[in-house]
């Protein structure tokens, strides 16, 4: 259900002269810990180098911290001598001298999930903007045009925040009846999305929906555990949420695919460059799905998804055909070459 946007992004395979071999060294960067798709993102990671079988270690860097201790968190790597960087950005520009000095040093970067701006950077990401702008559509509209809703997003100043808030204001400005009665940055934190939700749900707030950056199976339980009439929700795909979407009556929603596999296809996408075989363009985009219960067609691929042996806070999008190589046990047991 996934599609890659390839365009010019991909549009062909430029064989390098390097061999393959077993033992890459990668190290990993990631800026926001405690969020269950950042943790899928790092299970993915591990799970790929250790299905590849290519990789003999992965240094991973993973903690809450802005651009400035990832900058420190990316240099250290360089001075661990790996092979590869795959670094899930604070911000599209805030590691862009860190970054220059790996690739600088032959290392090879790959940014996922995020953009950067560095041109020596490889991208692999999920299309953030359109992201936003398929559930915000599908609100818009299920709202009739008109109403009011709160506006959940992630963290300030992350690009694929940036990113979202244009998909977001794009749908908008496609339905001047809507208006945003509430803007929160929840920092893609459960517990601190759903004490906004609550806080929200307390000041008697008019609202007719909610847009959620997939702080969402939370958010339904504000309204559920408070008594308080459900409203349409957009969240991403998540299994609680899609869990919700056929479980908690009255719960009119959608779910926008935002697989934090992407983090094992950017490991692979390091390996395949790390043997020769550089991409003649930079950056791959991963398309968005809409995944809604108010259409048969919809309910069919949340049952499809549904996918009780995950957290709750875990995208069922566990793999990107075309680029995972990992089975269902390796991603959920979470271990890496040498664990």
């Amino acid at each position: 259900m996934k599609k890659l946007l390839i365009g010019t992004a991909f549009a062909g395979l430029l064989m390098g002269v390097t061999s393959a071999h077993a033992g890459y060294k990668i190290g990993v960067s990631n800026s926001v810990q405690g969020n269950g798709w950042r943790e899928e993102m790092v299970c993915a990671m591990k799970a790929e180098a250790l299905a590849s079988g290519k990789v003999s270690s992965l240094n991973i860097a993973h903690r809450n911290t802005d651009a400035a201790g990832q900058l420190e968190d990316i240099r250290n790597l360089i001075q661990a001598g790996v092979n590869a960087i795959v670094v899930n950005p604070a911000n599209a520009e805030g590691v862009n001298a860190a970054i220059k000095e790996a690739t600088d040093k032959g290392i090879v970067v790959v940014a996922v999930d995020q953009a950067v701006t560095e041109p020596s950077a490889y991208i692999l990401s999920n299309n953030q903007e359109q992201y936003a702008y398929l559930g915000a559509k599908w609100l818009f509209e299920k709202l009739g045009g008109k109403g009011a809703v709160v506006y959940m997003r992630g963290a300030a100043g992350a690009g694929a925040d940036n990113d979202r808030d244009k998909g977001f204001k794009r749908a908008l400005a496609e339905f001047p009846g809507i208006t945003v009665a509430k803007e929160v940055f929840t920092g893609w934190q459960q517990d601190q999305g759903k004490q906004q939700m609550n806080d929200i749900i307390a000041s008697g707030m008019k609202f007719d929906g909610v847009w959620t950056s997939g702080v969402d199976n939370v958010i339904v339980d504000a309204f559920t555990e408070s008594g308080t009439p459900l409203v349409p929700i957009v969240g991403a795909d998540t299994a609680g949420f899609v869990s919700q979407l056929t479980t908690v009556q009255d719960l009119k929603g959608a779910a926008v695919t935002n697989p934090g596999s992407v983090g094992g296809a950017g490991v692979a996408l390091a390996i395949q460059i790390l043997d020769g075989k550089k991409p003649a363009n930079k950056t791959v985009l991963v398309d968005p799905v809409v995944w809604d219960n108010t259409t048969d067609e919809g309910k069919a691929l949340i049952a499809a998804a549904q996918s009780p042996n995950l957290s709750p806070e875990w995208p069922v999008s566990v793999s990107i055909p075309g680029w995972t190589h990992y089975s269902m046990e390796q991603i959920i047991a979470c271990k890496g070459p040498g664990e």
